[in-house]
């Protein structure tokens, strides 16, 4: 089942460009990760520092294979250390009304 995720994550104001090169380094990776279909960044329209991922993965253990690959540890250990304040992460299922 398609598993969307969204992530937020408030950045140290003075660190912003800094996530911004590792997000553009990495974006394409991600995206072709196998069982990604896709990843855009959000930028909060009040706050210029918290910004969001929105990630499409084909399941559940499609997102937990990237979770464990080298590809997260080289984006998410550097992107960490810039926060401002912990990152939140929301999973959802589309569903049909």
């Amino acid at each position: 089942m398609l598993l969307i995720r969204v992530v937020r994550m408030t950045f140290q104001e003075d660190k912003v460009q800094e996530f911004l090169e590792i997000f553009k380094a990495s974006r394409d990776k991600i995206r072709s990760f196998t069982g990604g279909q896709r990843v855009d960044l959000l930028q909060d329209y009040n706050l210029p520092n918290v910004y969001s991922t929105y990630s499409l993965w084909d399941s559940e253990d499609a997102l937990n294979h990237y979770r464990k690959s080298a590809l997260f540890g080289s984006v998410w250990k550097p992107t960490k250390a810039l926060f401002a304040e912990p990152a939140q992460a929301f999973s959802f299922k589309p569903t049909e009304l």
